[in-house]
Formats: C-alpha cells, structure tokens, sequence
C-alpha cells in the first residue's frame, strides 16, 4: 500500500531575518551586557511554523513579502531549503522583516520585532487564494495586518480548508476571525488575554511550556498531554515547531496530533536558535517517550 500524500499546508504570515545574541544574563533597562555569540538567520512567526511543517512531513506553500534589500534572496532561499514552495511569496520595495534576539544562558530570551514588508500584505491576490482554497490545513498568526488574516482564513472556508490561528503577537481578535477558525493554538498568557474569545473556537490547544500541552475539543472535554524531559538550551521558536507539527499531524486526530507536537516543540528546545526538528527525528523522540 502506498503511504498517504502529505497533508497540504499553506501558511500566509511573517517572514524576517533574525539578528541573534547570545549573553550571560537578559539586559535590565539601560544596562549593556556583553554578548557571546551573534547569529543571522530566517525568522518570523509564519516562516518559522511553514518549516516545521515541512520538517514535519508536510506539502508546505508560503504567503508573504520580502523586501528588495540585501536580506530578501537569502530569506527565500531559507524557506527553499526546506522544500517549501515559495510561489506566492512576493517582492515588495523597502526593508524585510527584521527581528533582534537575546537569548542568555538560561533560555530565556526577548525579542523586538521590526514588521517591514510584512505590513505590506494588505491584500491577497488570486495566486494566494488558490493556495489557501486547495489546501488541508492554513496556518494563520497575527505578525501581518489583521484584515489580510481574516481574508485569508475566510478564503480557507470557502475551500473547505481546517484554520489554525495562532494569535501572536496577542491582540484582540475580530469576531470575524473567531466566527472561521477551526483550532485556535495559545500559550499560557495568551490564553488568559484573550479571556472569553478562546471559548468560541471549537478546538483549542494551549501550551504549557515544560509541562506539555492541553487540548479542549468541542465536546468540552479537555485532555492534558506532557511533555517528554529534555535539556533546553535555546526556547526560541519552539512554539512554531509545536504549531507546525500539530498541522502536519491534525488528520491524525485532536489528541494524536498533540502528543506529537509536544516532542517537535521539545526537542526544538534542545537545539540553539530556531531549529525545528525533522519527522524522522519527532519519530525516534516519539517511541522513547512512549
């Protein structure tokens, strides 16, 4: 019997190239810290989740915008490494995306993001829609204008296409959005700011760091999955790697599909920078933790 076709995933969100330092302690307000490692490489909320997607065994497809700077061939070069098909990523004048990291010893970091092209997607075009309209599952997040979210998960209804939102950075979410989102996929405090709102998604799926992640299905019952004990070194993206996992696997079911993301989204941690881990290695992490 032939193996199932990879689900198909499109993702329409951020792309940037990320400035990364690596420091014995965070900065405190008007201090200066002296860093041990700086580090360039793809990053933004949409790019990211579209590379765990592939690296866990999805057909992925990007929506999204780069500059005409220095930055924008290696960022679409970054995304084509990874087999995804960059088709619809448009070329837009100005700066990239850029975001500036600080991870420090503890992996702990922060982060300030600057949108550039990415503020530029204020509409899709008929290349896009098709992309949304032909595919599993859409992986939406709030790293782009608003209006263009809720155009693209309505574009995913119509083609019977399953909406993951990831609403980060968190800000209030439009009832239009709400009403077409199928799994809404929230940390800890981004849960507890949109209050009420979680409640009207039909499946909701909330991380919980180090303790894994708990899934609410549209029956109320709720399911608590943790995670397998790994040696973190660097949390950045690890969210993304849980949330592109999650996709690749939704057709398994709710829960199947958590407890994979759980071992993507640790083993991400093991790793410095954003480095989402492969099927294959979700796979072997897997049987162990079983």
């Amino acid at each position: 019997m032939a193996p199932p076709e990879p689900p198909r995933i499109t993702v329409v969100g951020s792309i940037n190239m990320d400035v990364s330092a690596r420091t014995p302690s965070l900065p405190a307000p008007g201090e200066t810290v002296a860093g041990t490692e700086l580090v360039l490489g793809r990053g933004g909320k949409g790019a990211n989740q579209a590379v765990a997607a592939a690296r866990a065994g999805g057909d992925v497809r990007f929506v999204g915008a780069v500059g005409d700077d220095a930055f924008a061939p290696e960022l679409r070069a970054s995304l084509q490494a990874d087999g995804i098909d960059t088709d619809t990523l448009r070329t837009t004048p100005g700066a990239s995306g850029v975001a500036v990291v600080t991870v420090d010893d503890a992996a702990e970091n922060t982060i300030v993001v600057v949108a550039g092209a990415n503020d530029s997607l204020s509409e899709l075009g008929a290349d896009d829609v098709a992309a949304i309209e032909g595919a599993d599952v859409l992986l939406l997040q709030l790293e782009i204008p608003v209006p263009t979210v809720v155009a693209a998960a309505e574009a995913a209804r119509r083609g019977a296409t399953t909406v993951f939102l990831n609403p980060s950075p968190v800000r209030p979410v439009p009832d239009a959005l709400l009403d077409v989102v199928d799994v809404l996929v929230v940390n800890e405090s981004e849960h507890r700011a949109l209050g009420d709102a979680v409640e009207r998604a039909p499946h909701v799926v909330t991380t919980l760091g180090a303790r894994g992640a708990r899934h609410r299905g549209p029956d109320g019952v709720v399911t608590e999955v943790p995670a397998p004990r790994v040696q973190a070194i660097d949390t950045t993206g690890a969210g993304d790697a849980f949330t592109g996992a999650l996709a690749v696997a939704w057709r398994d079911g709710p829960v199947a599909a958590v407890r994979r993301a759980v071992v993507g989204g640790a083993l991400a941690t093991t790793r410095a920078g954003i480095a989402a881990p492969t099927a294959a290695e979700i796979d072997h992490a897997a049987q162990d933790f079983a």
